[in-house]
């Protein structure tokens, strides 16, 4: 892997190369980045990439709130955009004026989140989930009773992303209640069902997914459905399910945080990303779809063809949302109860 590195940013700030032309400094979710990607960009544009990642939205906005520079590139989800926009955490890239721009597909050209693709473009999008051993457990998953109620053979080898937006979500969906809930009882509806299901869990963390799954050492995790497709390609008995109450849909999009010390550099590779032969390596290689037209010519048959990426008819996709301040309070107050 050329150039990767995860060198933490206090190290990118003390050194005077974090500001060197030539450089670009990507801040992504953990196993996100197709190497194949890095190494062509850097062929082509002689630029020395660095990646440097974390494991949730609330991660990387913490750390830009907390004044952190450094990072040329960082990669929100589409329900987060509009809170790092509001506190000017983001610069505008005016996607429309770059090269490539005509290549955005329709469904991703001025979004919800980002109204004339001001501050994003697309990375990838897909839906979360989770993923079950079937030779462990062989009933029906596509509920989420496996998660909250597991059976005998699942206890103790559940896993759960560390990240409270996402759970905190999936248990709304299971109850039937509304996203970014701002009620005080169906909150605490939810705290019950994560405390009942709690000791059921092996961790808490959306590191490592890949590795605890196919080493056996949980049965089922909380997953992404193009993780679960590297997931089936270690193991054939991994199974993503497709919850009957409600399957969560996302949108990751690229942006260049307030500050970035290669903001040329950034609208290089962004350029670069508009490019639909380029973005289907990423495709290829984390196992999401994209937002950019004619990408799909570029895509791995096994990717076209994969289950992970249909939803059966009739599958309720719900599209996580930007909650308000009175909704993230209550969400923040039940996660920490529940892991205190």
């Amino acid at each position: 892997m050329k150039k990767i590195t995860t060198s933490l940013l206090g190290l990118l700030l003390s050194t005077s190369a974090a500001f060197a032309e030539g450089e670009l400094f990507i801040y992504n979710w953990t196993d996100y980045t197709s190497p194949e990607l890095i190494k062509k960009f850097e062929a082509e544009t002689g630029i020395s990439v660095t990646l440097d990642t974390y494991d949730s939205n609330e991660t990387l906005l913490a750390k830009l709130q907390s004044g952190a520079t450094g990072y040329d590139i960082v990669v929100p989800s589409h329900n987060f955009v509009e809170i790092f926009v509001s506190e000017g955490l983001l610069q505008p890239i005016n996607a429309s004026e770059l090269e490539g721009a005509a290549n955005l597909n329709a469904d991703f050209t001025s979004p919800s989140w980002d109204k004339d693709n001001t501050y994003t473009i697309p990375w990838q999008w897909g839906t979360t989930s989770f993923t079950v051993n079937t030779d462990v457990y062989g009933g029906d998953i596509n509920t989420y009773d496996v998660l909250f109620q597991p059976s005998e053979e699942l206890q103790g080898k559940i896993g759960m992303f560390k990240s409270a937006d996402e759970v905190i979500s999936m248990g709304l969906i299971s109850l039937g209640l509304p996203l970014c809930n701002e009620n005080p009882e169906d909150m605490q509806k939810v705290l019950d069902l994560l405390k009942a299901q709690k000791p059921h869990v092996k961790t808490y963390n959306s590191d490592g997914i890949l590795e605890r799954l196919t080493s056996g050492d949980v049965a089922v995790h909380q997953n992404w459905n193009g993780y679960s497709i590297r997931a089936r390609d270690e193991n054939p008995a991994m199974k993503y399910a497709f919850p009957k109450e409600g399957v969560i849909a996302w949108a990751d999009n690229i942006a260049v945080p307030k500050g970035a010390p290669n903001y040329d550099n950034a609208i290089k590779f962004i350029e670069f990303l508009l490019d639909p032969e380029n973005i289907a390596i990423q495709s290829n290689f984390a196992g999401y779809s994209n937002g950019i037209s004619g990408s799909d010519a570029h895509m791995s048959e096994k990717l076209k063809t994969a289950h992970e990426l249909s939803p059966p008819e009739g599958t309720p996709l719900v599209f996580s949302q930007t909650c308000s301040p009175e909704a993230v309070e209550l969400q923040n107050r039940v996660w920490t109860a529940l892991l205190q």
